[in-house]
């Protein structure tokens, strides 16, 4: 996102927290909530357009989605989308990215509060490369044909009472309505949407064989050194990896005459 609809995410992000603080709030019902008005205006081109339309008066289009929702969604729903399209978007579609990445967060907030957002993470990552090792799973989950209710019962064999329940609601949700991504890259945005919950970033590792707890920690300090930030590991083995390890931190990737860096911090460290 770009400018104006930087800013209107920036300040969503705020309220859905200043919300979520509250425990009293219900933040898997919010989340469930948040979910169906982005289907609802991912579905509805010309009302988004109406919501985001800058000529027009922002408590005007505040009253408009309050009239709409209020009595379809809770009152903490309805008012923190009333206070989404009050502010100005550069782009209508930039509203119901917001939208689907504020019900994502709630539910990550709900796994947070019973203590299962680490979980939540790993079973992220964990489910990414399973179905990038099987087709025809992959195949399964990306049919077109497939009715969303089909989707959701073949997810529920997959990860009911195998994952935390928010793991299964995400990708669910991703699965249901992926909006023109791949499943890898929802993954991926779910994966990273989790770690900066936790103010973490993550370190994709890939290592010819299992690293010991001890090198773990090692390099999860190692690499918060040099990046400055609590690191999340994400943990993968492949023998056939050169060098003996992989280390991928966003767009950069550790490796061959990279892995010094990481010595060397660990050196530093060390003294």
């Amino acid at each position: 996102m770009n400018g104006a609809s930087r800013e209107a995410l920036a300040a969503a992000r705020e309220r859905l927290d200043a919300l979520t603080d509250n425990t009293s709030v219900d933040a898997a019902r919010l989340a469930d909530e948040l979910a169906a008005v982005t289907a609802l205006l991912d579905r509805e081109v010309s009302l988004r357009r109406v919501l985001t339309d800058p000529a027009q008066a922002g408590e005007a289009k505040a009253e408009l989605a309050q009239r709409l929702l209020g009595t379809q969604v809770g009152g903490e729903t309805a008012d923190l989308v009333s206070g989404m399209v009050r502010t100005r978007w550069s782009q209508s579609r930039d509203l119901v990215d917001a939208l689907e990445e504020l019900a994502n967060t709630a539910d990550l907030t709900a796994a947070q509060r019973v203590g299962t957002l680490d979980d939540v993470e790993d079973e992220l990552f964990r489910f990414g490369r399973i179905v990038s090792s099987s087709t025809e799973l992959r195949a399964a989950l990306t049919d077109r044909k497939a009715t969303v209710s089909a989707k959701r019962e073949l997810m529920r064999s997959l990860l009911g009472g195998r994952t935390a329940a928010q793991t299964e609601r995400l990708v669910t949700r991703l699965v249901t309505a992926p909006r023109g991504r791949s499943l890898e890259a929802g993954l991926e945005s779910l994966s990273k949407l989790a770690a900066e919950r936790r103010d973490r970033m993550v370190a994709v590792v890939t290592s010819a064989v299992p690293l010991s707890d001890v090198q773990k920690q090692r390099l999860g300090a190692a690499l918060a050194k040099l990046y400055g930030r609590q690191m999340h590991l994400n943990l993968d083995v492949d023998p056939d990896v050169v060098g003996g390890i992989r280390v991928q931190v966003g767009d950069e990737v550790i490796n061959g005459s990279l892995a010094d860096r990481i010595a060397d911090a660990e050196r530093r460290l060390a003294s």
